[in-house]
């Protein structure tokens, strides 16, 4: 069964949409109208390989393993559940939401061909949903839009890459030399001031203290003049 659901990613208001090696879809709630044994998978290829893929390639082959994704193998299928996990309607408060390329303890480990590894660069990538009932595919939706990730910028365009960043290092070194002339003239302050206190205590002398000595003289009684 064809379906017109397309795959979307999720609300804008959750923030964290793409990064650099995942990206956020929502959840096919009120898709599919198979038995609950059906597995749902999600497959992610290359633009290019959207017009050839076959279905009928099922999770677990070379073909679909992630590990050989995308030089030998253009399109992978992760995130395997039943229809039990995407329930219609959907009860209220609910996030609905998929990251793809959440896991990375099984990137290189070969066992696990459906791991949701980190995509391994920026894409676009495209996406759907095909449901498998044992080794037949039953169902499956839409390829999505062209997803693409973020990608990190250089450091050059960081720094100077933008009129105000070069603003704020003209403001950063104006700043950084007013500094130091303001603490150049403090320790200049200061180094005079302990100079002149210093020069004050240097060349002053204590005045000499002079003591007299006085030789006691012993008074005697006059005799009474003599008429």
């Amino acid at each position: 069964e064809m379906l017109q659901y397309k795959p979307v990613l999720a609300s804008p208001t959750l923030g964290g949409l793409t990064t650099a090696s995942t990206f956020v879809l929502e959840q096919p709630r009120c898709v599919f109208n198979v038995p609950n044994n059906v597995v749902i998978w999600l497959v992610v290829a290359v633009p290019s390989a959207v017009p050839t893929f076959n279905n009928s390639l099922g999770p677990g082959t070379p073909e679909r393993s992630f590990q050989g994704f995308p030089d030998t193998a253009p399109a992978y299928m992760t995130l395997n559940t039943t229809l039990l996990n995407y329930p219609c309607p959907k009860p209220p408060g609910e996030i609905t939401v998929l990251r793809v390329g959440s896991e990375t303890n099984c990137t290189k480990n070969e066992t696990r061909p459906t791991c949701n590894g980190p995509l391994p660069a920026p894409g676009p990538y495209r996406v759907k949903f095909l449901a498998f009932n044992g080794s037949e595919p039953v169902a499956e939706t839409a390829w999505s839009d062209p997803i693409s990730l973020r990608t990190a910028q250089p450091p050059s365009s960081i720094a100077v890459g933008r009129e105000h960043s070069a603003g704020m290092v003209a403001i950063t070194a104006i700043l950084s030399i007013l500094f130091a002339i303001l603490l150049a003239a403090l320790v200049a302050a200061l180094l005079f001031e302990g100079d002149a206190c210093g020069g004050s205590s240097s060349f002053s002398k204590p005045e000499a203290v002079t003591v007299q000595r006085y030789n006691t003289h012993h008074v005697y009684d006059q005799p009474a003049a003599r008429l």
